[in-house]
Order: structure tokens, then sequence, then C-alpha cells
């Protein structure tokens, strides 16, 4: 059994899920302690137990320790099971982050499996169903995984209530990543998602996307939500190049006034934008696994401390090492090869 101190790194959610991505695709047994020791309320919250069980019902695992606020945890997988798989989380915990943890090793199953997944669709410190759509997939698409995803419902907290559903076919043909360089610009766009709220909210945030970037009117874009359990605010800003769209979200909350939701998205995009590398500091790490099982190459603007925290987990499961090579002050190449 593979023992993981989690509080090392970031400390956060992430080395949980990825630990267990990878203890069923290697068929390591691992034992978790400390989980979350970092975070305001340590252990495992209705999320993080959501992604445990999503976990155990596709490899039959025998675990221990998988309740709320348990810092210690126990999963000894079996083979993974492809299926028609149903998750409710029970709060506006991310569906994303769920879909992420059985995603790689339902990719490996031997069928077709078919997954749904209740709970939050946009919320804080979590990927937007838009990133997942039309950033994180689409470059996973390079990498020749088949996956086919769609929104039901959106989902804000703290109402939840939103569904995520994806199509995930066996990987067959697994390509190594080549993503080095962006190509011309194509496009931009920045949409607001609101539900229930004043339209004043959406203008306001729109103005200030204009104001700070000077984006064109035209690429201004609202969309007011019929389907949404509660209240909700989401503004995503796109840049769109020939190889790649990268795609930056803020969230609305009440303590946060529509300016400085703006401004967050803002500052994020910009950061991007001034430096030649493809993939933005969110999705550098979270295509860090894939790039472990297939190789490749992809320049980032940022290395995070999630980055280097999943970078070391993963080399604990894999025989590989990970490889930065800083090309200026704004752009490394990220790189993955057997020691």
């Amino acid at each position: 059994m593979l023992d993981i101190d989690a509080s090392q790194g970031e400390g956060g959610g992430q080395i949980l899920r990825t630990a267990l991505s990878l203890s069923i695709l290697t068929q390591t047994p691992v034992r978790l302690t400390k989980i979350r020791a970092k975070r305001s309320k340590p252990g495992l919250m209705r999320q993080h137990l959501s992604c445990v069980r999503a976990a155990t019902e596709i490899s039959a695992a025998v675990v221990t320790g998988d309740e709320i606020g348990s810092d210690s945890l126990s999963f000894a997988p079996g083979p993974v099971r492809a299926g028609v798989y149903a998750y409710a989380i029970g709060t506006a915990g991310s569906c994303a982050l769920v879909l992420q943890t059985v995603l790689w090793p339902l990719l490996f199953a031997d069928a077709e499996s078919q997954v749904t997944i209740e709970g939050g669709t946009h919320v804080d410190m979590a990927p937007s169903f838009e990133f997942l759509k039309f950033s994180f997939f689409p470059v996973l698409a390079k990498m020749g995984v088949d996956t086919v995803l769609s929104l039901a419902k959106h989902g804000f907290y703290p109402g939840g209530g939103g569904k995520l559903q994806a199509q995930i076919r066996p990987w067959r043909q697994r390509n190594a990543l080549d993503l080095q360089t962006r190509g011309e610009f194509v496009g931009q766009q920045a949409l607001c998602l609101t539900a229930n709220l004043d339209p004043a909210v959406t203008a306001k945030q729109l103005s200030e996307v204009e104001r700070h970037l000077q984006w064109p009117r035209d690429s201004l874009q609202h969309q007011g939500l019929r389907n949404s359990h509660g209240i909700g605010n989401a503004l995503m800003l796109s840049v769109q190049s020939r190889a790649h769209t990268e795609v930056v979200t803020a969230y609305g909350h009440k303590t946060r006034s529509s300016e400085y939701v703006a401004q967050l998205a803002c500052d994020e995009i910009k950061r991007y934008l001034a430096s030649d590398a493809v993939v933005g500091e969110h999705l550098a790490d979270q295509l860090l696994l894939p790039l472990a099982l297939v190789g490749g190459t992809f320049t980032t603007n940022l290395i995070s401390e999630h980055f280097t925290t999943n970078a070391a987990l993963i080399e604990k499961f894999l025989p590989v090492k990970f490889c930065v090579e800083q090309r200026d002050a704004h752009c490394f190449a990220v790189s993955c090869a057997s020691p």
C-alpha cells in the first residue's frame, strides 16, 4: 500500500482526486493521511466524499475512512468497470471535480460509460462547464480522448441542483500532446451567466470587461438562466487561437461586487495574453496526468503550487519524470518522459 501525506504541497482536495484516479489505473492500494489539512475545514467534505464513492463504485474498491470529516482514507481498488453511473453530491459541490476523478480510469475500461453527476456546475475553486467543454476536453481530443459532455441544468453555490452528463468511450488511439504555440488569433468572447439576479449585474460586469480589455461590444454576451435552482452568476472570458481556446471564469458571490468579479476575470486573462504560452495556469495542472500517460509537451504561462503538488504525486504512482523548461519570464515548456 502506497502511503501519501495529503498535506504536502498545496494540501487540498486535488491530492485526493489524483490519488484515487491513479490508484485505480495502476491497481495500487493507497493510504492517505492529513487529508485537506491546510484548509479551514480539514478532512473530507461532501464533495470529496462523492469523489471517493464514485471511485469506489467504478472499481469495487475496499475502503475505510469514507465519512464526512475524515482526515485519513484507505482505498484498495479492483479493475475499473464500464457502466452507467449516477452520482448526487447533495450540495453545490463541483460536478466537474467528481467527473475528473472517474474520467481517467473509465477511459481505460473495455466499453463506453455514461456518467451523470448532480451538484454544482458553476462554483468557486472548480472548473466551469464552459471550461471543460471548450478548453479542457478539446485538448484531450488532440490526445485521442473521445468524450461527449453536456449540461442538463446549471447549478450555482449555494443552491446546487445542477446536472452534468458525460459519455466516456475507451481511449483507443493515444496521441502524445504537442501544444507549444498558439497559432493565429481567432476570436474572443465574454459571457455573463445570471440566474434570478438584477440585470444590473450583467451590465456592470460586461461594462468592466469592455473598459479593462477594450473588447468590442459584439463580443460581450449575456445568458439569463431559467432552469437554475436558486441564484447565481458566472463571468467567462475566452480567447480562441488556432491551436487552443483558453477559458477563464470568475464567480459572483454576495460578498463580491460585480466590478470585483469582472476584475478577477480580466486580471487572469491579461496574464494569459501577456504570455506566448498556449495553456493557462489552471489547465496546466489538469493536463499533467494525461501527459504522464501518453507523453508530449505543452507551454503554460505560470507554474502554480497546484501544478508542483500534482506533478510530485503523479511521479509517486508512475515511472515518469516531469521536466519544466523556462523559455521566458512568462512561458514554461512542460514535458514528461520515463526517467
